[in-house]
């Protein structure tokens, strides 16, 4: 069993372990147009499904001692979205991913969190690269992969859609 989350701080950004109680916000947050539209299947999912998303990330922080957290303004205490660390089975790696409620898009949060998720990784999990797959016409987390300093390899097909793998070593 692994230890428990860490929660990182930012200039900005607190994040920290997803919480059961935040399935309703994360739902709502998935309702919102556009949030979802380059992730597989585009359609929010219910309720029930974003609760099994949140305890199946607790789950994944036992197993690989690393996960997604809740992202929160500083000073705040609902989260605004989530960012982190999923291991990939189908691809043996690990990739940083992150998802933004729409009034915080274009802020530098993800960029923020995104950053802070990979010296995470690489700092306290001992990893040595980190994969992130991006839909090619999401130009908005393009620039947040290439601001982190991840570079563009190549396209692949994976859960049903083209995608873009891009990568990052220690």
């Amino acid at each position: 069993m692994k230890a428990k989350p860490p929660i990182l701080l930012t200039s900005r950004l607190k994040l920290r372990p997803m919480r059961v109680s935040d399935a309703e916000v994360l739902n709502r947050i998935n309702q919102a147009e556009g949030v979802l539209r380059y992730f597989p299947g585009s359609n929010p999912p219910p309720l029930e499904r974003v609760q099994r998303f949140i305890t199946g990330q607790q789950q994944h922080w036992q197993e690989h001692g690393y996960g997604n957290w809740g992202i929160v303004l500083a000073g705040r205490r609902k989260i605004i979205g989530w960012a982190g660390l999923q291991y990939l089975p189908e691809l043996g790696e690990t990739e940083v991913g992150f998802l933004l409620d729409r009034p915080y898009w274009g802020k530098g949060y993800a960029t923020e969190a995104a950053l802070a998720s990979l010296k995470f990784g690489f700092d306290h999990c001992s990893l040595h690269s980190i994969i992130a797959l991006v839909h090619p016409h999401n130009l908005a987390s393009r620039r947040v992969l290439e601001k982190c300093g991840m570079v563009y390899q190549h396209r692949l097909s994976l859960w049903g859609m083209a995608l873009m793998r891009y990568t990052i070593s220690h």
